[in-house]
């Protein structure tokens, strides 16, 4: 799924030569803009509650780097 995943945002987003962004990494910001910056997700009985075909995933498109999250749980 992350391999399908990956693909269909490479050939959706492709790094182009007329991009003008300073560091580079345009694609990098159409893809982190397609997907979201967050979620909500409901827990139930202390799982979470997902479709079948769901999951949650974090997603880097920059080089890697060192990242933080936030999890809060009402």
């Amino acid at each position: 799924m992350i391999h399908d995943l990956w693909i269909g945002l490479e050939k959706a987003f492709p790094d182009r030569p007329e991009f003008r962004h300073g560091e580079g990494n345009s694609a990098a910001h159409l893809k982190a803009s397609a997907m979201g910056a967050s979620v909500t997700v409901i827990i139930q009985d202390g799982k979470l509650v997902l479709g079948t075909w769901q999951g949650i995933y974090f997603c880097e498109f920059d080089p890697p780097r060192t990242r933080k999250f936030v999890v809060k749980i009402l």
